[in-house]
């Protein structure tokens, strides 16, 4: 799988945990919320250790991966936000709902925004076979995946 289409599919995976996650409360959604979080922090660092250093090697494409940082920096925050607060507290289904804007946000940005499509056009085929490799193993040593 090349690396687009493997941030993609965490992507999908990630915005259907969220739907799954809109109408539950309690317990249950504590359960979808750690779920995320797993493929968020997951996510997060495939592309912060592996994806964006071969990113910003191009030129045209060095802003986007800051803004992407950024935008990481965010989701960051807002879980552990969310992590000082219980699935009963009002402030989480606020703020569970805010992240999940966040994160929709970054993944259209990346896809269907410039980085994606000009990181095709910028990289051949191969390349990109090759850094999906490197993402698919640098999913199996991420910090969180190591505990579960």
């Amino acid at each position: 799988m090349n690396a687009i289409e493997l941030l993609k599919a965490d992507h999908k995976k990630v915005k259907n945990l969220f739907e799954r996650g809109d109408d539950l409360e309690g317990g249950k959604l504590k359960v979808i919320f750690d779920q995320i979080k797993r493929e968020l922090e997951t996510h997060t660092y495939i592309e912060e250790t592996i994806f964006y250093p071969a990113v910003e090697k191009i030129p045209e494409l060095k802003d986007m991966v800051r803004e992407s940082i950024k935008e990481h920096n965010r989701v960051k925050t807002l879980l552990k936000e969310l992590e000082s607060l219980t699935p009963d507290d009002e402030a989480f289904e606020i703020k569970f709902e805010d992240r999940m804007e966040c994160v929709e946000h970054h993944a259209e940005e990346e896809e269907e925004g410039k980085m994606f499509p000009r990181l095709q056009k910028l990289m051949s085929a191969a390349e990109l076979e090759q850094l999906g490799r490197a993402l698919e193993a640098a999913k199996l040593k991420a910090p969180t995946r190591k505990a579960g």
